[in-house]
């Protein structure tokens, strides 16, 4: 007879086939509008968590990161890289896994891919913070860089802020146009625009989110009028932003996690004492997120943990109501804890 691991041995697997089902038998935007809620009830609660900044891991090329948090009771973590030139091979620049785990007995609970999770938590934390931060009837955003990332961001303030037009803008026509290719249906009036200056006129909110890992400059001072709200999506790491310095001198900051804004975020360009607000304070009633109509807010978004296992904790739940799971033999099951040599020994008699 070979050897059967009890229930408790098996860990549920989300693939990433059966991440895609998921979201398609949930709906995309519904997915987005659930999964926000469940950031926003774990920033509500952001002070029971474990808090620290990722562990990251800096080449030439890239960056690999484990981002860790726990509420107490459960525990998570998430793989994840960043290479931008990976593009150019054919590879993803973002790909990523995540666990989330029980505290009192420390058996994984859920396994699962994390490169499309990612992808829709980011979209997700950006259309949240803009909930609290935009100008009120915002309908109009500018989306700066339109890799990977930029369809769910579009998505993503649609269900949860009411975009509706979207200007496009990418030093590669090919990716703004592919972009409005795959939201044409989706409800949006959308321009793609031939200068990030074009862009950016009119909107009520600009999304920056581009991948190259360098100082960069997307929108300098002047692009920038009263009254706009900017989502810097896109500067993540040590060494790589998308705003002019000016900029971050006009604007009320938003952040999650200030120990480690400062280190990835745009703010890295700032005295370390630089006033910010931590969005979870915003979120509470803790602190006052956007006060008047000229105000320019910027959400100096980089990621962070509590995020991810907002998104872990999500995905844990929705795979109880549906079918698109594997089970995994990941943990040792044998009869008596003690005797984990013998069960080892007694698999020599097994079938090959």
């Amino acid at each position: 007879m070979g050897y059967a691991p009890s229930a408790l041995a098996l860990v549920p697997f989300v693939s990433v086939e059966n991440m895609m089902r998921i979201v398609h038998a949930v709906g995309i935007e519904r997915f987005l509008a659930a999964l926000a809620g469940y950031i926003e009830e774990d920033f509500r609660r952001w002070e029971l968590f474990d808090k620290t900044p990722r562990v990251a891991t800096h080449s030439r090329e890239g960056v690999i990161e484990l981002m860790p948090t726990s509420d107490g009771e459960s525990y998570g973590f998430k793989y994840v890289n960043g290479h931008p030139k990976n593009t150019k091979e054919g590879r993803q620049t973002v790909t990523a896994f995540g666990v989330m785990a029980e505290v009192d007995t420390g058996y994984p609970v859920l396994i699962t891919e994390m490169t499309i999770l990612t992808a829709l938590r980011t979209a997700a934390m950006s259309a949240l913070a803009a909930k609290f931060l935009a100008p009120e009837g915002a309908r109009s955003m500018a989306i700066i860089g339109n890799g990977a990332q930029s369809e769910f961001q579009a998505v993503a303030f649609r269900s949860l802020v009411g975009i509706d037009r979207l200007s496009l803008y990418d030093i590669d026509r090919t990716a703004s146009e592919r972009c409005a290719k795959n939201l044409a249906g989706r409800g949006f009036d959308i321009a793609v625009c031939a200068s990030p200056e074009a862009a950016v006129e009119g909107a009520d909110i600009v999304t920056t989110v581009t991948a190259d890992k360098q100082y960069a400059t997307i929108l300098t001072d002047n692009m920038v009028g009263p009254g706009i709200h900017i989502n810097a999506a896109g500067g993540d790491c040590p060494g790589k932003t998308e705003l002019h310095r000016d900029i971050l001198l006009r604007s009320s900051i938003f952040v999650e996690y200030p120990p480690q804004t400062r280190v990835e975020g745009e703010i890295q360009q700032l005295e370390k004492d630089h006033e910010v607000t931590e969005l979870w304070q915003v979120i509470t009633g803790k602190a006052a997120g956007r006060a008047g109509r000229d105000q320019i807010t910027l959400f100096d978004s980089v990621g962070f943990a509590v995020e991810d296992f907002s998104a872990l904790r999500y995905m844990r739940d929705l795979i109880r109501t549906t079918p698109y799971f594997d089970e995994l033999d990941l943990l040792a099951d044998p009869d008596d804890p003690r005797d984990l040599f013998g069960m080892l020994m007694r698999a020599a008699a097994l079938p090959a």
